[in-house]
């Protein structure tokens, strides 16, 4: 990323607390509530019709980026280093608070995109423009027949792609609701499923032989991050393995000299930016590893950012960053409309995000 050396830019962040449309389960306790921080840094350089803002967004999620209140105190490192130090030394503030990093660096590209009047992921990728990119459907761990309603009202939108969320349940109803839904999605659509670090060996090994047979394409680190053998023990039987909390426990150089995943899951906030996730994508693309795009349950502005990325990275499958639903309010218009099982992404400069500082 090519950063703005101007002396005139100033970062600015605000808190903010959004509720979820459903409370959210996790290894770490009950989520209500996404609470982060709204980024912006503004290039006073020239008149006052001159300035120039990009936004970033910086939300921590407990087990996966540093605590809120270090989240806070890295972005007041970022403010003064920026002020002081220039772009580089507000990256260096912020080097091992992932989510705040995220936004530090989500503003400084949106910025510097406005500046060269492009959008976001043509700064970043550098290659032709992309009108939409696929998207997959999230259906969390609900009845049998809420799983194929839910999948069928997808697949009817057009949606390539189904993941089930399992792991919560017996492997033998788990295997019914994915049966159910590949039953009511038909053999044309994709269908994952995510485990969440939820089994053990064995039991992943019932899951894969079943799901085989569902014609299940991928499954999401169905044991605990940090079985590297087990997971490498699990490919090559018919559903390829996907390792998503084990990115952050290993990294890619782990994972891959261990052969443990077929597929890696970036997450941007998780990773510290969308520029480590698009490096790492070029980087296991290398390696004949599937990078798959989706987010930590983001507002609109880092959920745009993933959007963008994911147009930045060719061939891409599809990418789960269709969760606005799992927002009860949000911080302001979403630019992404999606259609026809896609995201229509915005051409407008930079993330295309606007109003989002003064709603």
């Amino acid at each position: 990323m090519n950063l703005a050396t101007t002396d005139d830019l100033r970062l600015e962040y605000r808190p903010f607390s959004l509720s979820l449309a459903e409370s959210l389960e996790t290894a770490h306790g009950t989520i209500d509530s996404r609470d982060g921080f709204l980024v912006r840094i503004v290039d006073a350089g020239g008149d006052a019709a001159d300035e120039a803002v990009g936004y970033g967004e910086a939300t921590p999620l407990p087990g996966w980026t540093e605590s809120r209140a270090d989240c806070e105190d890295a972005l007041e490192r970022a403010r003064s280093a920026l002020e002081n130090g220039g772009p580089e030394a507000a990256l260096d503030a912020v080097d091992r608070q992932v989510a705040a990093r995220h936004g530090v660096t989500l503003a400084l590209a949106d910025l510097q995109a406005r500046r060269k009047a492009t959008p976001l992921y043509r700064y970043l990728g550098q290659g032709p423009m992309i009108a939409r990119i696929p998207v997959n459907a999230t259906i969390g761990d609900v009845s049998a027949d809420d799983a194929a309603e839910r999948a069928r009202e997808a697949a009817d939108r057009g949606v390539p792609c189904c993941k089930v969320k399992v792991g919560a349940r017996s492997i033998e109803e788990d295997v019914e609701r994915v049966r159910r839904v590949r039953d009511a999605i038909g053999p044309d659509v994709e269908l994952r499923a995510d485990a969440n670090e939820a089994w053990t060996y064995d039991e992943a090994a019932r899951a894969v032989d079943a799901f085989a047979d569902l014609d299940v394409a991928v499954l999401e680190q169905p044991l605990p991050a940090g079985a590297l053998e087990g997971h490498a023990a699990l490919r090559g039987d018919g559903v390829d393995i996907a390792l998503d909390e084990g990115v952050l426990e290993h990294g890619v150089d782990a994972i891959c000299s261990a052969d443990a995943a077929d597929a890696v899951v970036l997450k941007p906030m998780a990773l510290g930016g969308i520029d480590v996730a698009r490096r790492i994508a070029a980087w296991v693309y290398e390696l004949e590893v599937t990078p798959l795009v989706t987010t930590t349950i983001d507002a609109v502005v880092a959920r745009t950012g993933a959007v963008h990325l994911a147009a930045a990275i060719p061939d891409l499958p599809p990418a789960g960053v269709a969760t606005a639903d799992r927002l009860a309010e949000d911080l302001g218009s979403d630019p992404v409309l999606f259609e026809r099982g896609s995201a229509v992404v915005p051409q407008a400069k930079g993330l295309g995000v606007e109003g989002v500082w003064e709603s």
